[in-house]
């Protein structure tokens, strides 16, 4: 007898849910390999991004100083109002400060590219 993928899949899920729900301490065990992935995640970003610096050096270099500067602050800005956002969400000034910090720094990014793209 051979049994479905899916069916084996869900039988998956359905064990690892009661073993968290049943065995102390597999609440903090599941936390744990949940943190992880999430480090694994926001470190495949930056590594992402260090490759990208380094394959567009020279391009980064050539905007020059006001430039760059403004497209590393709204870079960095925006990293930061990510970080923020959990707390920045739980009320409607913060949501508004959310969206509003985020629409600057996209306006700032594109205003970067239009003037690379002008002579």
């Amino acid at each position: 007898m051979r049994i479905s993928r899916n069916v084996r899949n869900v039988a998956i899920v359905l064990a690892v849910a009661v073993i968290v729900a049943v065995v102390p301490g597999a609440g903090w065990g599941a936390h744990f390999v949940i943190e992880l992935i999430s480090l694994a995640f926001l470190g495949s970003f930056v590594w992402i991004a260090s490759r990208l610096y380094r394959e567009h050096r020279v391009t980064l270099f050539s905007l020059g100083t006001r430039l760059r500067a403004i497209l590393y602050a709204a870079v960095g800005v925006a990293t930061l109002t990510f970080t923020a956002s959990p707390r920045l969400l739980s009320s409607g000034g913060g949501t508004v400060a959310f969206l509003l910090l985020l629409a600057a720094c996209a306006i700032a990014v594109f205003r970067v590219y239009r003037s690379t793209r002008t002579y």
